[in-house]
């Protein structure tokens, strides 16, 4: 019997491996809460959720690579690695899904610093111009 992480996660990699951010808003509940070091707040709601991780898609590129996942029923870590601007980062990503298989948080946390600032940096181009 699968889990709602099975299906999340199975959705989860469909999408970063197509890079395809048209599929997110199926994939995220409407009161999902999204956590990143590039910004103070938590990042709530659907619309936004899906603005961050689209802008995720195009700042990890090509070069984001899962090396491990540590899973349970409603949750998983996913360790990251990537390159942004010739910096090594690495990373995880913190998912919590629903009953439905559906994201309710996402958090994202990064090192080295210099490479967090490369990343911060990257997003706010990417999100904001």
């Amino acid at each position: 019997m699968s889990t709602p992480s099975d299906v999340g996660l199975q959705r989860w990699h469909a999408a970063v491996g197509a890079r395809d951010a048209g599929m997110l808003p199926a994939m995220i509940a409407e009161d999902a809460v999204f956590r990143s070091p590039a910004v103070h707040t938590p990042q709530e709601g659907r619309d936004l959720v899906v603005s961050y991780l689209s802008a995720a898609f195009v700042v990890l590129g090509p070069e984001l690579s899962y090396l491990d996942t540590w899973q349970r029923e409603h949750d998983a870590v996913l360790r990251f690695t990537t390159v942004i601007d010739g910096l090594q980062i690495e990373g995880i990503d913190m998912i919590t899904w629903d009953e439905n298989g559906l994201i309710t948080e996402f958090t994202v946390m990064a090192r080295p610093f210099k490479g967090l600032q490369a990343l911060i940096g990257a997003m706010a181009k990417q999100l904001f111009g």
